[in-house]
């Protein structure tokens, strides 16, 4: 997952808005988004590589998501899975403080990571790559391959759509719309994370499109005030062609 915005408690009738990219190989096998069989209550996506996921919700209203840390140079083979950390909160049954602070003797294995967990009631941030955990207070969030908020131009100008887009709610095409922004910022505003420039310039746009790597799925969740959570996600096949779009609607815990 390459950008996850969230405007969190913002909207008078859904407290949790988020729209997400995944980019990805698509060498690398995947699962479409899906109850799964053998954790009825968790509904995500699923890395078959090596069993996490990148972006959930359960029945009961927990919420995860995570992105990379882009730094090649910190980068060791053989790290824990970060996409177990999305689906063993997701299955787990503790508070996001009391989640995050168990993992935290951990954490300095896997390589770096961003990680959102919420439980309907409270929104948390936490990265192993500096800083200490957050509670969210209610605003608009991004976060792409640094950590949360860095100013990074995909980052600022979802924030702003986002902002936006959330005003047309129960409508959500507009973010769609908005995680479908295929612009390639201009080299000056282009971060240094350590990959060459043309790999900076692909990856500075929030949707990313090349035959090998890119955009994976488009992920829209809602979290209605009233009880229902909706879930669209988008999958997209190489060169930006569509593949499938599944919807799940539900009543989930929400305070």
């Amino acid at each position: 997952m390459c950008l996850i915005l969230v405007a969190w408690r913002v909207h008078r009738d859904y407290p949790l808005v988020v729209a997400a990219n995944r980019d990805e190989f698509f060498a690398r096998p995947t699962a479409p988004a899906a109850f799964w069989k053998d954790a009825p209550q968790i509904l995500a996506g699923r890395d078959l590589e090596a069993g996490g996921t990148w972006l959930g919700i359960t029945r009961s209203g927990r919420f995860a998501a995570l992105t990379n840390f882009r730094d090649p140079a910190q980068n060791r083979s053989g790290a824990p899975s970060r996409g177990r950390l999305v689906a063993d909160f997701l299955a787990a049954s503790e508070a996001p403080p009391a989640y995050l602070e168990r993992i935290a003797p951990r954490a300095s294995q896997c390589n770096g990571y961003n990680l959102l967990v919420g439980d309907g009631e409270t929104l948390w941030w936490s990265s192993n790559m500096g800083g200490e955990s957050r509670r969210l207070e209610p605003g608009v969030y991004g976060v792409s391959n640094h950590l949360l908020d860095t100013p990074w131009p995909k980052v600022g100008a979802g924030k702003t759509a986002l902002a936006q887009a959330i005003d047309r709610l129960p409508e959500d095409e507009a973010l769609f719309q908005l995680l479908r922004d295929d612009g390639i910022h201009p080299d000056e505003q282009l971060p240094h994370t350590g990959v060459p420039l043309d790999w900076e310039r692909l990856l500075s746009s929030a949707f990313v499109k090349s035959p090998d790597y890119g955009t994976r799925s488009s992920t829209v969740l809602c979290m209605g005030r009233d009880g229902w959570t909706s879930f669209d996600e988008q999958t997209w096949l190489p060169s930006a062609q569509r593949g499938e779009r599944l919807r799940y609607r539900f009543i989930s815990r929400l305070p």
